[in-house]
């Protein structure tokens, strides 16, 4: 019998399933300074992994659901929640299909180094602005065009990057203030060390805001 193609579920379940964090425990830089600088609310997490950022959050005092396809990423969250002495609402769902939205719910939505394809991209972003209540905050950090070729992680093809005006136009019924492609340097487990190339967006839904989706 023909062996199936490794899905992107095996892969990150391959990545996550040792003892080792492999973005490390802590959370990410960018995220951290947005976060501190709000008071706790309700946090939705896209795409968490092993759960640096959410027990970040839950020991700063927000409720937090976190969301990713991988099993493994879910169990090593789950361990770490119980070591800091926190409690996660831990979802294992394809962020595609959507079944994480509800609308105008969250003080705040995450995506960190939430890399999607320009098919689900615009879907998946316009859901996670859509599940901010008023005044709730999107922060994001991911890897620009400008990564491909360095070591420090991230896709490999250019198509699952984000350049500032992409994501202008994804968030375009937020009001943004912060989106620019800037050069940092990471301390991130091993999969995340080095030089490298990164956007930022930080955005805030206004009260008048109409933001629409599609399921």
């Amino acid at each position: 019998m023909e062996a199936l193609a490794p899905t992107a579920v095996d892969f990150w379940d391959a990545r996550y399933e040792g003892e080792t964090y492999a973005y490390g425990t802590e959370p990410n830089a960018y995220f951290r300074q947005q976060l501190d600088a709000l008071p706790p609310g309700r946090l939705l997490l896209l795409a968490e992994g092993e759960g640096r950022n959410a027990v970040y959050a839950a020991k700063r005092g927000w409720q937090v659901t976190a969301v990713d396809f991988s099993d493994e990423g879910r169990a090593k969250a789950l361990r770490l929640a119980v070591a800091q002495g926190v409690r996660l609402d831990y979802q294992v769902a394809d962020l595609t299909a959507l079944s994480w939205l509800r609308p105008g719910h969250y003080d705040a939505v995450g995506l960190i180094y939430a890399h999607l394809a320009p098919a689900d991209r615009q879907a998946v972003h316009a859901a996670a602005a859509a599940s901010l209540a008023s005044g709730g905050h999107l922060i994001l950090e991911a890897f620009s065009p400008r990564q491909l070729g360095l070591p420090s992680g991230g896709p490999k093809t250019a198509e699952m990057l984000y350049e500032p005006a992409t994501l202008a136009a994804d968030f375009a019924g937020l009001n943004i203030l912060e989106n620019h492609a800037l050069g940092v340097v990471l301390h991130e487990g091993s999969f995340h060390a080095g030089p490298a190339n990164v956007v930022r967006l930080l955005g805030v839904r206004d009260s008048s805001s109409e933001l629409t989706y599609c399921i």
